[in-house]
């Protein structure tokens, strides 16, 4: 049955090796789970975004795994519920108090109607296949690079600095120490040949961090699963089908600005996105295009749409996923298993968040190293617009701390360079489109600025 539905063997993979990646593409993205609802959770029921989280996370995740037959886990973006917490809720509706929320919502299930329907017309396709082949081969090492940068700070093992923005940590700290010991675990393991060696890595970090806080070294967190809480399932009442489309209609205008911003971010963090996990795990096909990509986006998008109704920011393709592909995760059943993991994290949500950013941390440094890999095959003595966009994607994703801005300075340098350097023949109508969308945004970016 599993074989006739993800075609394992076709892919090079066993039952047992997508379950073991699942399982660790969950755990490299669980920490969603609780950093959600305390963003969110400033302007709406905590609870309920939970909830809400858990469920539309394994909806979205369910249709890429039978829709698709990819091992990419979706979940709620993280930037994205900080925009809409922040920004948005405490930012420009802070005079519409509590309704606020319902407004955000409701701009968030119009964007997942607009991806729906982009993706029918399979306009995110056209994008993602019209990418130049160098430009994803640096966007993603510049995922790598990101996601390692997420792991170094998840583990404080880079802390920010006044004097130089960045600066290492502090070696007397256990989060630093264990973050490194698991790193070096799962390296040997993968050196062993030793199947699950990030999962094993992850847990192994997490235990001994159970450790170092028993001897009192560890204080930050607890690391131990509380369940004295007990489960509060019942938020959802707060949240689900919480609409405004009565104030959408009256600001008609300023509803439109805070649905574009929403699509912008989420358009080109699910491109990146899913060029920089399809070419680790070797999907693209020989031309650099990605087979059944409108199942992708489709997903992405009624994970959007599930989302909102269900009460949570805008759902989309987690980079974590990198983390399933390196311990051979291969197709939809990796896919599968991750949000079988997110229905059982409702009632196991205590186990789930528990484990600490220090022991997932180790994971994601690994995988980024994989993911930088793909430098090797960036063209940097051919064409210099293409190599000029490469080189951009690859450092500004982690230097601007966003996938979505990493792709920007890369597609835009590329066209306009192309344009100078004489080859505009070169540069597709998509291209062309794209090109203005960030024109666009830039021109946002400059008017929010001053």
């Amino acid at each position: 049955m599993l074989e006739q539905v993800f075609k394992l063997k076709e892919h090079n993979t066993t039952v047992k090796t997508e379950i073991i990646a699942g399982i660790t593409t969950f755990l490299s993205m669980a920490y969603i789970l609780a950093v959600n609802p305390s963003i969110l959770g400033l302007v709406m029921d905590p609870s309920g975004v939970f909830v809400a989280t858990a469920i539309a996370s394994a909806i979205a995740t369910f249709c890429m795994a039978f829709l698709a037959n990819y091992p990419i886990a979706l979940s709620a973006g993280l930037g994205l519920n900080a925009y809409f917490a922040y920004t948005v809720c405490l930012g420009e509706l802070a005079s519409e108090g509590e309704n606020a929320f319902k407004i955000c919502l409701t701009a968030v299930f119009v964007e997942g109607i607009i991806f729906l329907l982009m993706s029918l017309v399979k306009f995110r396709e056209k994008i993602i296949n019209s990418i130049p082949q160098n430009l994803k081969f640096g966007i993603s090492a510049g995922i790598g690079l990101f996601i390692a940068f997420i792991g170094l700070r998840g583990a404080n093992v880079v802390v920010p600095s006044e004097s130089t923005t960045v600066a290492l940590g502090n070696f007397a700290d256990a989060d630093v120490v264990l973050c490194i010991i698991g790193l070096i675990i799962i390296v040997v393991l993968q050196h062993y040949k030793v199947t699950g060696s990030v999962l094993i890595g992850i847990i192994a970090t997490w235990i001994l961090g159970m450790i170092a806080q028993a001897s009192g070294w560890y204080t930050a967190t607890n690391v131990f699963p509380d369940f004295s809480g007990g489960l509060k399932l019942g938020g959802i009442a707060n949240t689900a089908f919480k609409f405004d489309f009565g104030w959408a209609a009256s600001h008609f205008v300023q509803f439109i600005a805070i649905v574009f911003s929403f699509l912008y971010v989420d358009l080109f963090d699910t491109v990146g996105t899913v060029v920089g996990v399809a070419d680790k795990a070797g999907l693209l096909d020989k031309d650099g295009n990605l087979p059944r990509v409108g199942s992708v986006f489709f997903s992405d998008a009624l994970g959007t749409v599930a989302g909102s109704c269900l009460g949570t920011s805008t759902v989309t393709s987690f980079v974590e996923s990198s983390a399933g592909v390196a311990a051979g995760g291969r197709t939809g059943l990796t896919a599968l298993v991750t949000g079988i993991m997110f229905v059982v994290s409702l009632v196991l949500s205590p186990i789930f968040l528990a484990i600490p950013s220090f022991a997932t941390s180790p994971a994601l440094i690994y995988v980024g190293m994989l993911m930088v890999s793909s430098a090797k095959n960036i063209t940097f003595d051919g064409d210099i617009a293409d190599t000029l966009g490469a080189y951009l994607a690859l450092v500004m994703m982690p230097l601007t701390y966003s996938i979505a801005t990493g792709i920007m300075f890369a597609v835009l340098a590329w066209v306009i360079v192309k344009l100078f350097i004489g080859k505009a023949k070169d540069i597709s109508p998509v291209m062309w489109v794209v090109f203005g969308l960030f024109a666009v945004r830039i021109v946002a970016l400059i008017t929010n600025f001053q």
